[in-house]
């Protein structure tokens, strides 16, 4: 039972894929031409057959047949049927016959199509041996019969196979209209995450600064007014910053500014490999104890973006340092050269109380989206806690 019901269901939906959309007026034209046809044909009988009961029934097949014409547009198969079988009976309902064939062949299988013309010309053989056309002989009639339906099964089916490409066309354009709007909205949320992941490393070092030289206001009161004085502008300038910053990722999430090649949301350049050194004097200055060895050959020749990925990598080491090891020494080694590796490596020893709570709060994803930006880069990270040491190891490509 269910398999009938999906059957059904199934013709339904090709129906009403197949039915052509024929305006009031185009349905008027069409029973207005099969009506005129009729009407001759039926004139032509009667000048030349005596009135009696074939002619009364040449009347009721042509008024039924043109009747009958509206529902090929809702039952093709079967009302072309029932019109064949009136043209068995009289000359006046050829004109819908053939117009019930054109409609199958226009919305139906090739196959049907094809039993249907043959229906027809069989149905037209019986005509032509039942009530003979006085000029032309049966078998030119024949002959007539067949070519006419050949033509129309082939004017039918290429129609079909038309409207079908057409069909076809507008959907892989809408498909293809709908595949370009996702992958152009993938690249923007793509990119956007990329710079929002950028900034979140800025704020992150900017806010671990701001966090240590506030901390020493708070616990170094009786420091000399030249150093709270130098603190509170310290903090100041990093607040002020940091809020800058912020309003960079609010405008890039909200979509009403994107980022340049080498920009970041505000338009100001991103930081490569050559502001490392300015990146370690604010670590120091912000009482960190930070020793860089810097053992780059050429770092000019290193590309932006993988100058970038670098920097953020040294950034996010010294950031975690200042949360979770303040004041420990910090240890950060630059190894590369064109053609080979870009090799950084950063330790710090871990403070003896490994359960006193951080400097500064953090979200804990900082090394999650850093080894993901390293990864994208084409190159590795990895971090690991060993003999008193927090260890990070990252290398990035170096194309020659």
């Amino acid at each position: 039972m269910n398999s009938e019901n999906c059957g059904t269901a199934e013709a339904e939906t090709e129906d009403r894929h197949d039915r052509p959309a024929f305006p009031v007026i185009g349905l008027l034209g069409m029973v207005g031409g099969v009506g005129a046809m009729t009407a001759l044909t039926f004139w032509a009988r009667f000048e030349t057959s005596p009135p009696g009961a074939l002619l009364w029934l040449d009347l009721a097949a042509g008024v039924l047949g043109c009747l009958l014409v509206p529902v090929l547009l809702w039952r093709p198969v079967p009302t072309a049927l029932v019109l064949l079988v009136l043209a068995v009976l009289s000359p006046t309902a050829t004109p819908a016959a053939t117009l019930g064939a054109l409609q199958v062949a226009q919305r139906r299988p090739f196959p049907v199509a094809v039993a249907v013309g043959a229906a027809g010309i069989a149905s037209h053989a019986v005509q032509g041996m039942w009530r003979p056309n006085r000029g032309i002989s049966l078998g030119w009639w024949l002959v007539l019969i067949t070519a006419g339906y050949g033509a129309l099964i082939g004017w039918g089916a290429l129609a079909r196979a038309r409207r079908a490409l057409l069909v076809s066309l507008r959907e892989r354009a809408r498909r293809a209209e709908a595949e370009q709007g996702r992958r152009v909205a993938e690249a923007r949320m793509l990119e956007r995450t990329r710079i929002a992941r950028e900034m979140h490393d800025v704020l992150a070092h900017r806010l671990s600064l701001v966090a240590t030289y506030a901390g020493a206001l708070e616990y170094r009161p009786d420091a000399p007014p030249e150093r709270l004085s130098q603190a509170a502008g310290v903090v100041r300038a990093g607040v002020h910053q940091a809020l800058d910053e912020l309003r960079d990722v609010i405008i890039l999430l909200r979509g009403d500014d994107s980022a340049g090649d080498g920009q970041d949301a505000g338009g100001r350049p991103q930081p490569v490999l050559a502001d490392l050194p300015r990146l370690v004097e604010e670590s120091r200055d912000a009482g960190g104890r930070v020793r860089l060895r810097d053992e780059v050959v050429d770092p000019a020749a290193l590309p932006p973006a993988a100058g970038r990925t670098a920097y953020r990598v040294v950034q996010e080491g010294l950031t975690n340092a200042r949360k979770h090891a303040a004041g420990r020494p910090v240890q950060v080694v630059l190894e590369g050269r064109p053609g080979a590796r870009l090799v950084i490596e950063i330790r710090n020893p871990l403070p003896a109380d490994r359960a006193a709570p951080p400097a500064a709060p953090g979200s804990g994803t900082g090394l999650v989206g850093l080894t993901e930006r390293v990864q994208l880069a084409g190159g590795r990270l990895d971090h690991e806690v060993a003999a008193g040491e927090f260890r990070l190891h990252a290398w990035i490509p170096w194309p020659a």
